[in-house]
């Protein structure tokens, strides 16, 4: 029973390998949750849309499901909400995995709606997430994510005391986060960032500026602290 969930696993995780110590309880409790995350992912089929084996957890919501792409064997954990309305798509790529109680929308109103969000493939965002698309948001392959993980591509405008803020519109230049970064617990990101590839973000940093490839990011405001070696065969 082992080899036989460990190959179904690696379908959406070719490196998955079970620790030796799992016991065969273990097993039987992992296939009853695993198996009706595959039976809700069937849902899928209400919005004429292909399955492509997604999984999702309980309570899980979709609003304007018809402009959502999700690649294959993306995972949706328990009661995440998924707001497509947007100019552009809400877009998952495959083996895309959103932890539980996460929030991807890219619009909070009506009167002025935001513009797409696109996650690449094999992206693990942790629990308790929150990402905005008003003025877009990209995230690249490969990016391992933590806890608590917020992405905010609008500000407010404040200038005019005559008027209240919530008054005075907003602005929006869009977030840009680049393949292969691990972004630690409770970072927050702000609008008009762009990040580069193969960076570090340490727990708790709030980005406010653009950081460059190679990074390792923290502080708050972030700035980067220092280089990582770049891989030479990876740039030849």
């Amino acid at each position: 029973m082992k080899r036989i969930l460990e190959v179904i696993i690696q379908k959406r995780n070719p490196n998955f390998q079970f620790d030796p110590s799992i016991t065969l309880w273990m097993l039987i409790g992992l296939f009853l949750e695993k198996g009706w995350y595959i039976v809700r992912g069937w849902k899928r089929l209400l919005h004429f849309k292909k399955p492509n084996m997604l999984m999702l957890g309980r309570k899980v919501k979709f609003f304007h499901a018809a402009n959502m792409e999700l690649g294959r064997w993306v995972k949706v954990e328990d009661y995440v909400y998924l707001n497509a309305l947007g100019r552009g798509k809400l877009v998952l790529g495959d083996h895309v995995g959103i932890g539980a109680f996460s929030r991807i929308i890219i619009s909070t109103s009506f009167n002025h709606i935001g513009s797409h969000i696109t996650i690449g493939n094999n992206v693990g965002i942790g629990e308790y997430a929150y990402l905005g698309g008003g003025g877009g948001l990209e995230i690249g392959d490969d990016c391992i994510i933590g806890q608590y993980f917020s992405c905010h591509p609008e500000n407010h405008h404040f200038e005019d005391e005559k008027l209240l803020i919530r008054e005075q519109g907003v602005s929006r230049q869009g977030i840009k986060i680049g393949k292969n970064c691990w972004i630690g617990s409770k970072v927050t990101i702000l609008d008009g960032v762009t990040i580069g590839d193969h960076c570090v973000i340490a727990a708790g940093a709030v980005v406010t500026k653009n950081m460059p490839s190679h990074s390792v990011i923290g502080g708050v405001p972030a700035k980067a602290l220092k280089s990582i070696p770049v891989n030479f065969k990876e740039v030849a």
